[in-house]
């Protein structure tokens, strides 16, 4: 029988060892690093972030820094749930790795021998896609291509985006050149789906998170709303952060999570991480995927160009770039690094591990700045790879200026001036009326005063009234602000007045979204 001094030296013990494990764990990370994120979130105005680190199998920190929500008092916590955006193509490739385990795919399968539907803008593209080729951007797609039935959600579900893939262009060669979309992640959802008999979102629950330890995180984006504990979005609108009214309704919806839609947390991400590094077994000594499966998610398939950074963010600079399946690969310095990037308006996230040092960064954001999250990113990396000190919050702070001017450079350039002489008699009642676009649906133009209002029926987030601008042309100014959208639309005509088809052409170079593939032509 245990006495009770007995006892009470053993807490005593348990209760010593706790404190030198944390305190280990405390030194074990780069000194004075909770001030230096403070300082991030200062300069950079980001009110709140939520940060991973792992190393050698072991969470260093999870842990949460700023407000949830610009005006309010709630803190980010370790638990609290952002936006990981494209930080989920890499549960998408990490399903499929599970399914080729258990022998139902193989990499190179084509993708119609799973999904005998499926249909691209050429046959022997269609015939000749495989699974790999949906996770590595070199379909031939143009970038983003058919991302306006995405973001923000259209009415279509994934089946019918799909359907629509065939009437996209291609306009590389096969597997020439890297062009990142994110449609060719919802077939590749449909995959794991008609393999497994589950929806995307429940079998990355159920084989992934569960297994992982991911208690927190939510495959299905229409769920973040209902959550307790969320951070809100913000985004930088006329040099001004502020909150992104309507987020769940404008950014993304559910037949999109496969190529964007998880939400996680600090705790969650670093688990992730630790899974991931550890060749696919879990902190808990579970056998997500053996290490062969590691080996080809983390592979380069298709190599990107690499751009020469500015001369104020030199130590960056990569001497290679490439896209696995589901993951980018680059270097920084001596290591390489895997990992990814996410963006939906009002969050930006990015996930850098280096697997030479069993070492995990993730950071997530609640506003748009990635300057925020390289800033943590290359100052942990460089205290665990023995770089010489570099102060990464002034260069990208620098940075930052100069992106701003260069922005409002591109914007002055970009705007079309009004000419006197351009006045053109267009009469409104020959414009209105209903017109369609093959891709992206029906449209109705309606008289409104002495414009138009232009209704998108399957992408109502895009509906915007009309102003006469000068000659043939007009700017739509949508009601969506936050999306940074408003166009020019100009009216082609045929030679007795009538409208021949429609163009819109974004104004400012900063918007996420583009109309290059959209061509209104009036409905017969």
């Amino acid at each position: 029988m245990v006495n009770k001094k007995t006892s009470n030296l053993f807490l005593i013990l348990l209760l010593i060892l706790s404190f030198s494990v944390q305190a280990k764990a405390q030194e074990a990370l780069p000194p004075g690093l909770d001030q230096y994120i403070e300082n991030v979130l200062k300069t950079f105005e980001v009110p709140g972030v939520s940060i991973s680190i792992v190393k050698d199998g072991k969470v260093l920190l999870a842990k949460g820094y700023g407000i949830k929500k610009l005006g309010g008092n709630n803190r980010v916590d370790a638990n609290t749930l952002f936006s990981i955006a494209s930080n989920s193509k890499a549960f998408t490739a990490t399903a499929l790795a599970i399914l080729v385990e258990e022998g139902k795919l193989k990499w190179d399968d084509r993708v119609i021998d799973h999904l005998p539907w499926f249909k691209m803008a050429d046959s022997y593209v269609s015939t000749n896609l495989t699974v790999r080729d949906l996770l590595v951007h070199h379909s031939g797609l143009l970038a983003y291509s058919g991302d306006l039935m995405l973001f923000p959600p259209s009415t279509y579900s994934r089946r019918e985006i799909l359907g629509k893939l065939q009437k996209l262009p291609l306009v590389h060669d096969f597997r020439s050149t890297y062009a990142y979309d994110n449609i060719l992640y919802l077939a590749a959802g449909e995959v794991i789906k008609a393999l497994s008999g589950r929806e995307w979102e429940d079998f990355v629950k159920e084989r992934i998170f569960d297994k992982v330890g991911m208690p927190g995180s939510v495959s299905r984006h229409s769920e973040f709303g209902n959550r307790p504990n969320i951070s809100a979005a913000h985004d930088r609108i006329n040099g001004k952060v502020g909150l992104v009214e309507d987020y769940m309704e404008q950014n993304i919806g559910d037949a999109s999570n496969a190529a964007g839609g998880i939400l996680s947390n600090a705790n969650d991400m670093a688990n992730w991480m630790i899974t991931q590094l550890d060749s696919g077994r879990t902190p808990s000594g579970l056998e997500l995927f053996k290490p062969a499966s590691t080996n080809q998610l983390w592979k380069v398939i298709r190599p990107i160009p690499v751009s020469k950074v500015s001369e104020g963010l030199k130590p960056a600079q990569m001497d290679f770039f490439g896209y696995a399946l589901g993951f980018r690969a680059y270097n920084y310095q001596k290591y390489k690094v895997v990992g990814h990037g996410g963006k939906l308006g009002g969050f930006v996230s990015q996930v850098a591990m280096v697997p030479d040092l069993m070492l995990g960064i993730t950071v997530l954001t609640n506003q748009e700045s990635t300057a925020a999250y390289w800033s943590i990113i290359y100052h942990v990396l460089d205290y665990y790879e023995n770089n010489p000190k570099f102060d990464w919050l002034k260069a990208f702070s620098d940075e930052q200026i100069l992106s701003a001017a260069r922005l409002t450079e591109s914007q002055n350039k970009n705007l079309i001036k009004t000419d006197p002489a351009g006045k053109y008699d267009l009469s409104i009642a020959k414009l209105a009326g209903k017109y369609s676009d093959e891709v992206y649906g029906d449209v109705m133009l309606i008289p409104s005063g002495d414009g138009l209002l232009m209704e998108f029926k399957q992408l109502p987030h895009l509906n915007a009234s009309l102003k006469y601008f000068q000659y043939n042309s007009f700017i739509a100014t949508l009601k969506n602000k936050s999306l940074k959208a408003d166009s020019y639309v100009t009216f082609a005509l045929n030679a007795d007045g009538s409208v021949d088809q429609v163009k819109l052409k974004i104004i400012d170079p900063d918007s996420d979204l583009t109309f290059h593939d959209v061509l209104l032509k009036p409905a017969r």
